[in-house]
């Protein structure tokens, strides 16, 4: 537990890089649609998309997403109206006929749509843009299990989604109760099993550990039971409090939550019962049967990550639609608005609804590579990155590698004239083993404050 107070600290999660708090208001919009305008591969390429539906019935103390809390009616048609407007508009752009090979769904809670409204979007999307029927394809949508009929599961397959993702975070009941999330297992069971009836290709499961109230004894009880439903990935996400930024989480009392040893253990705990029950660690924060296609992807080297988390990579850009919503198309990143009202009046205006983002750079696209190769393969080929850039690494990283050796002593790390690869021991350090390649972590000049980053432990 030494390494877990030696090396506790904030940091990016790296679902991109530049990160978020590096986009900006005054980021070339102009020059991204000039390059829209003009023809080339990018115009038929494989094309990810990501559609953001905000609305919750009732507020879960430890969310950070990006959501709105309501049952009043309408909210969702009218804002299916305006998410109508921009996917017309966004196909123009990035082009109707390419094949859009992934596709998710999250939020909020998708399913607050009712089967009506679910299956008016996915007409929208389907008459703007190329979606697919091939097995290949993952269209995958996220699920709160307290708010889904067995009649809306029927839907979803009906409608083209092929990978299912639940939301269970904690089976305990007293975790529960502090988080606002109250979800018995029996009802879990049930809807897993109504799941299974339909031939979904993937079942997903979400845990967070660092919750309040969790020890190692409530966790090894709920990884029994996530075991016993034995789904096909288990994504597992450390907690991050910030109470500052997501007002939701003041309704948490700061002295229940783990310490971040206590965290780290709860991440050992995870990490060693899943492995040990089959499941293959990838990456950062999942877990998946050996069969699955992350492990099959992270063998090849085609396994990525983004703001969806870990993935196949079977296109370059992703669009984002919807509110907050971030797009990575080509050298751009773009962000939606993230205020409801104002992305409304901005779709109002006739124009893209973004008001942030970023082009990267060739600094950016060297440091994207290193951190990315790092949080998805665990391990970065120096020669092949050398070839790739130009470079010397050991050269242009000097300073780097000179922050990596105290890693290397705590055998975090092994480092090489061909590659750096990240041990076992390593894994739950990854964030700080990708920070000393980010050049923004000592920058906060621009147009926002400096960022408030969640604990890396």
């Amino acid at each position: 537990m030494e390494l877990a107070a030696r090396y506790a600290c904030t940091g990016p999660r790296y679902t991109s890089y530049p990160t978020a708090p590096q986009f900006r208001a005054d980021f070339p919009l102009q020059q991204y649609l000039s390059w829209q305008d003009r023809d080339g591969d990018h115009k038929r390429a494989p094309l990810s998309l990501y559609v953001h539906l905000p609305f919750c019935n009732d507020i879960c103390y430890y969310c950070a997403c990006n959501k709105i809390v309501t049952r009043e009616k309408g909210v969702a048609g009218r804002y299916l109206k305006y998410l109508g407007r921009e996917i017309s508009r966004q196909s123009e752009i990035v082009g109707k006929q390419r094949p859009i090979t992934q596709m998710h769904w999250g939020g909020g809670t998708p399913t607050y749509l009712d089967t009506a409204e679910i299956t008016e979007l996915m007409h929208m999307l389907a008459s703007h843009f190329r979606l697919l029927d091939k097995g290949y394809r993952e269209y995958s949508i996220e699920i709160d299990p307290r708010t889904v009929e067995k009649a809306t599961i029927a839907l979803l397959k009906g409608v083209g989604f092929n990978r299912i993702s639940l939301g269970i975070q904690d089976f305990d009941p007293l975790v529960q109760k502090s988080v606002n999330r109250i979800q018995p297992f029996p009802e879990v069971a049930e809807l897993v099993d109504c799941i299974r009836g339909h031939s979904f290709r993937s079942l997903s499961f979400d845990l967070i550990y660092g919750l309040p109230h969790q020890d190692r004894y409530t966790m090894e009880d709920t990884l029994r039971k996530t075991i016993a439903l034995r789904p096909d990935r288990i994504a597992s996400y450390n907690y991050a409090h910030l109470p500052e930024r997501f007002s939701s989480q003041r309704a948490i009392d700061r002295l229940s939550l783990p310490e971040p040893q206590e965290k780290l253990l709860l991440q050992q705990i995870i990490s060693h019962t899943l492995q040990d029950a089959g499941y293959l660690h990838i990456g950062m924060d999942h877990y998946v049967l050996p069969d699955d296609e992350l492990a099959i992807a992270q063998g090849e080297g085609r396994l990525q990550r983004n703001f969806q988390g870990y993935s196949r990579h079977m296109a370059d850009d992703l669009l984002g639609l919807g509110v907050s919503a971030i797009s990575q198309i080509g050298d751009f990143y773009l962000q939606n608005e993230r205020d409801l009202e104002a992305y409304y009046q901005l779709i109002d205006t006739g124009e893209l609804p973004a008001n942030r983002g970023c082009k990267v750079n060739s600094e950016d696209r060297l440091r994207r590579h290193i951190i990315m190769s790092l949080i998805s393969d665990l391990k970065l080929d120096l020669f092949e990155c050398n070839r790739q850039f130009g470079i010397d690494f050991s050269d242009r990283f000097r300073a780097e590698l000179a922050q990596l050796q105290p890693m290397v002593e705590d055998g975090l790390l092994e480092c090489t004239q061909q590659e750096i690869r990240v041990t076992r021991r390593g894994r739950p350090f990854l964030r700080n083993i990708c920070m000393p390649f980010d050049a923004y972590l000592d920058d906060h000049q621009g147009d926002q404050p400096p960022p408030s980053f969640s604990a890396t432990l």
